[in-house]
């Protein structure tokens, strides 16, 4: 199986941070964000991963090289200058996805979940989805669960938040052209038919979406170690 990490994203909520520096490779605790990620796909045995990258996407090549020395194979997605959001960057990078389903993480979270446990997820559905408890800033949630695991629309009551990880099957994509294409319009519309199943995840996760959440994470680690 490979996997897929989102890195073209400008990152408008970390600036001043990101003017120089892509998100992914901001770090926490010594180390890139997005070298956890690399690290975790390796230990779960998944060594082929596609990177995309726009917004100073020269630097990600030059960081990580070809993935050699965390035990894998890195390829790149060049989207340009304009990042092709989470939809359209998939789309642009099939032909390096292949044929089979593949992960899709967000390079902008840190997580100790195991991508292992997504090997044998997708069964019958074309999408599963990883979602954890809502943190602080998105209290309201995205989706919930129905009682035979499938993703239903929000229910304030019982709704949880997506984590930025899931696993697809490339028949989602291969019909749409490539352009800037948001994700959220394709669950949407899985979830109408019934095709996404989802998990609840209740270890570690956190949404690197400000530098005080990153000064918080690397805090965390630290005093972990």
């Amino acid at each position: 199986m490979k996997a897929m990490i989102l890195a073209a994203g400008r990152g408008e909520r970390m600036r001043p941070l990101t003017d120089t520096t892509p998100k992914p490779l901001l770090k926490v605790a010594g180390k890139m964000l997005i070298e956890y990620h690399l690290e975790n796909l390796a230990r779960a045995g998944i060594t082929e991963v596609v990177i995309n990258h726009a917004w100073l996407g020269k630097q990600l090549p030059v960081a990580l090289g070809d993935g050699h020395a965390y035990g894998i194979n890195i390829v790149y997605s060049d989207e340009g200058d304009t990042a092709l959001e989470t939809a359209g960057g998939i789309v642009n990078a099939l032909d390096l996805l292949g044929d089979d389903p593949f992960i899709v993480v967000n390079g902008d979270i840190w997580t100790d979940y195991d991508f292992g446990q997504l090997n044998n997820r997708l069964d019958s559905q074309p999408m599963h989805l990883v979602l954890v408890d809502n943190p602080a800033h998105h209290p309201q949630g995205d989706f919930c669960l129905n009682s035979d695991g499938l993703l239903i629309e929000q229910n304030e009551a019982t709704a949880l938040t997506y984590s930025g990880i899931g696993i697809y099957s490339p028949e989602l994509f291969t019909k749409l052209k490539t352009d800037v294409l948001p994700l959220a319009p394709l669950i949407h519309e899985a979830i109408s038919r019934q095709q996404v199943s989802g998990e609840h995840y209740q270890g570690q996760w956190w949404d690197i979406g400000t530098p005080a959440r990153l000064d918080e994470l690397d805090k965390a680690l630290r005093d972990k170690n």
